[in-house]
């Protein structure tokens, strides 16, 4: 018998197709790996951070972003270590938004330099910005992050919606910390305002995962919580995850909850993302040690096609599942070292 192939599609695989098929068209880019607050749950109060010259220089940054694009890499979303740290952080927008093929330049911050910021990165081409906050409450503010400057973070989120950008509030809730009233306070956020409140499980990563794993406030529990205060929160978008957001609405709420539940519920067979550390290593999953190397292949005289293969052969090694539920945890990089 004859098949007939005239209607099989020959399409080739995308250029940044991993091992397992999946399409991966999102960097998470560290721009710095230092940070002015020192969260409980992600470093030690005396965490030491890489000398400049060990870290990518802007034009470092923006020619690997580049073999990204080229590769069909649409997102980059800014992270750090605190991204806003970075001196000449609204240029790096503006470069990366200029590149063909990116369609979005997004950031996640700790906020407390948006007061400034905000309208220079909008004006370079930013359009929604993610903000740290995990308790309204200044002494609760202050014990997580181990810093007095919720009253700066609060001005630098209604400075990023003054100048028009979408804003996403991600919470992380540590038990017995912030996981009851803080949590609802929180999510009553959005019933008077269009942000999105993400709670984000506590991840086990970097030497912490003893603390990490005995504070972790998993979904289903917290959203039991959130029911009882707010009312039946009714699932968004027919259950299609917003990146890695399951997201849900309280009742005549103009803004959503989301719930990002790496522990409880992986959605790791979706993933479409990769992570460039601010040194300059193509990490390929956050809850894995495999990296590759990029920064050294530059500065050792790589032509921007041979960095391309290194960016293509690193992702199809890109692993199926983190390995959580066996107990593996890594624990080569803090979260600031890796971009969160």
């Amino acid at each position: 018998m004859i098949r007939d192939i005239s209607s099989v599609s020959h399409e080739p695989e995308p250029a940044s197709a991993d091992g397992h098929g999946r399409r991966i068209n999102y960097l998470r880019l560290s721009i710095t790996d230092t940070c002015n607050f020192r969260c409980v749950y992600c470093m030690p109060e005396d965490t030491p951070f890489k000398p400049v010259s060990e870290l990518m220089a802007d034009d470092e940054i923006v020619r690997l972003a580049a073999c990204f694009a080229r590769l069909g890499f649409e997102k980059f979303r800014l992270t750090g270590g605190e991204p806003t740290l970075r001196p000449g952080v609204a240029g790096i927008v503006r470069q990366l938004r200029a590149l063909p093929g990116v369609r979005e330049v997004t950031m996640t911050t700790n906020g407390t330099r948006l007061a400034d910021l905000a309208r220079p990165l909008a004006d370079a081409g930013l359009r929604r910005i993610n903000v740290r906050l995990d308790s309204l409450d200044p002494a609760r503010f202050r014990e997580l992050s181990r810093r007095d400057e919720l009253s700066k973070v609060w001005k630098g989120i209604l400075a990023a919606e003054a100048a028009g950008l979408a804003i996403k509030l991600n919470v992380v809730l540590v038990r017995g910390i912030n996981d009851e009233t803080d949590a609802v306070e929180l999510a009553r956020l959005t019933l008077d305002k269009p942000w999105q409140v993400r709670f984000i499980e506590l991840m086990p990563l970097g030497g912490m995962s003893v603390f990490q794993k005995s504070k972790v406030v998993r979904e289903a529990e917290l959203r039991t919580r959130l029911e009882s205060a707010l009312g039946p929160l009714t699932s968004v978008g027919a259950g299609v995850l917003d990146g890695e957001a399951r997201i849900f609405r309280a009742a005549q709420a103009p803004g959503t909850i989301g719930f990002i539940s790496s522990v409880s519920r992986s959605f790791c067979c979706a993933c479409r993302r990769a992570r460039l550390t601010a040194d300059g290593h193509l990490r390929l999953c956050l809850l894995h040690e495999t990296e590759v190397d990029l920064l050294t292949a530059l500065r050792s005289g790589a032509t921007d096609a041979a960095i391309e293969r290194l960016i293509q052969q690193g992702l199809h090694r890109k692993p199926l599942h983190h390995a959580l539920a066996q107990d593996n945890a890594p624990a080569d990089r803090l979260m600031s070292q890796i971009g969160g």
